[in-house]
């Protein structure tokens, strides 16, 4: 039996890896209005780094991790001796940890200096039951703000990702957006232990998994999706009634804005985020339909705390993430299909194999040129030729013959219209080798200028 991608994983195609990258360049598009700029971190970083960060006491740290570990330190281990800290590596669950690592280790943020806004691309791995929409290496894309505490820069973000998901083709209708403030570290202690009461009184009522979350962070209780659970959840304590003044003043400040902004929301007092380092405004984006009760296709806040908690200094934060994959979900029940990766300009067609060597040179000329090009490599009639140009989908064939080219001339058939016209080759050469001159990335010739149909046979 033949090999296959491991459980969890699986193979962008040329149509979605296409579509991927065309995800990416319209996140840096809209984000890059906003002044964000990219930056890449490593896919694995110290362990040590997800445990300060995101919490040793969280699922994503206890149990989802991928653990890299050389194959010289895997004997050590196996043999019963220690390793160092800094070889004690894991694959990363999430973006946001790398990224404030880099602000902190770069000191991308100096005293008094402006804040810094990055956004990032690119696959995570959690050790998770795959599903649909959920795998072990998922894609994500990411925004980090890192400096600001004003609360426009909550509103901005939220804005920014709310078009993101319409520029990409996710109708308004089918989100909603949910907010919310989880306080800060002079009142969440207080209303954490509200909850962890309130879970005990319930605790006949609340699943084991419920029950151990109350001893270690019972916010987390709210994301049970036990039916019975979320019942008893449902009637928990809310976090807006025991804000302080602080945290009251910045969360309805917010609000204003993407009021002003006319972003519609709702505020949902049971939304909390799974990782220890949110403070104050929380959200999440969720579409209606198509994908079930794992619908949140993106979310985020702020993480005023987590610069200090990985060994930088008191440094205000706040960023999102969205997921791809979910988004390719719910671009697809709103009925969304992948556009074809292939594109061909221009397919070359040798009579017969004294008009290959002519054809070759002619094909690299035209790629130099910036087309996209194609031409027969395994001796196929012209017949042959002309359904594989067909297939690749070429908008013009170039159909080279002994008696044509004696005369400089070159056939050339529009594909769509099926009509043929004769084209001065010289003159064809020449336009060519101007635009092969050109940077690469700069202007790119349209075929009907370098073929054009005016001469009819």
């Amino acid at each position: 039996m033949a090999l296959q991608a491991p459980e969890g994983t699986r193979d962008l195609l040329p149509d979605e890896s296409r579509f991927w990258s065309h995800f990416k360049q319209t996140a840096a598009d809209v984000f890059g209005r906003y002044g964000y700029l990219p930056i890449e971190t490593p896919m694995f970083e110290q362990t040590e780094l997800f445990v300060r960060g995101i919490g040793e006491a969280t699922d994503v740290v206890s149990k989802e991790m991928f653990q890299a570990i050389s194959g010289e330190n895997m004997k050590k281990l196996l043999a019963g001796e220690s390793i160092k800290s800094k070889s004690r590596l894991s694959l990363r669950p999430e973006g946001t940890a790398g990224v404030v690592r880099a602000v902190v280790q770069h000191d991308l943020v100096p005293q008094g200096a402006p804040p810094v806004k990055l956004m990032y691309a690119g696959p995570m791995f959690r050790a998770e039951r795959p599903q649909k929409g959920r795998y072990r290496q998922f894609n994500q894309i990411g925004v980090e703000c890192l400096g600001a505490e004003d609360p426009t820069t909550d509103a901005e973000v939220i804005i920014m990702l709310m078009r993101f998901f319409t520029a990409i083709g996710i109708p308004e209708t089918s989100m909603r957006l949910l907010v919310n403030s989880m306080g800060c570290d002079e009142c969440r202690p207080i209303y954490r232990e509200r909850v962890r009461t309130y879970m005990e009184e319930h605790a006949s009522e609340l699943c084991d998994e419920c029950m151990r979350r109350a001893e270690i962070n019972p916010l987390r209780a709210f994301d049970c999706k036990n039916p019975s659970c979320s019942a008893v959840m449902d009637a928990a304590p809310k976090i807006t009634d025991y804000l302080c003044d602080e945290c009251k003043e910045h969360y309805a400040a917010v609000k204003s804005l993407l009021d002003g902004a006319g972003i519609e929301y709702t505020q949902d007092t049971r939304l909390v985020r799974g990782l220890d380092y949110y403070t104050r405004t929380v959200f999440e984006v969720q579409v209606i339909d198509g994908l079930g009760s794992q619908n949140a296709i993106g979310g985020g806040g702020r993480y005023d705390k987590l610069a200090e908690e990985v060994g930088g200094r008191a440094t205000s934060g706040l960023g999102f993430a969205l997921g791809y994959e979910r988004c390719l979900l719910a671009l697809q029940a709103a009925g969304f299909e992948l556009p074809s990766a292939g594109r061909c300009d221009l397919f070359i067609a040798c009579v017969d194999d004294s008009m290959r060597a002519a054809a070759f040179g002619l094909l690299q000329m035209a790629r130099d040129a910036g087309l996209v090009c194609e031409m027969d490599h395994q001796g196929r009639s012209l017949k042959s030729q002309f359904k594989l140009a067909d297939k690749l989908g070429a908008l013009r064939v170039a159909i080279l013959g002994p008696d044509e080219l004696a005369a400089g001339k070159l056939k050339i058939r529009d594909m769509a219209t099926r009509r043929e016209a004769l084209v001065d080759l010289e003159a064809a050469k020449k336009l060519l080798a101007h635009f092969s001159g050109l940077p690469f990335g700069g202007k790119v010739p349209k075929i009907e200028d370098v073929f054009p149909m005016g001469d009819e046979e």
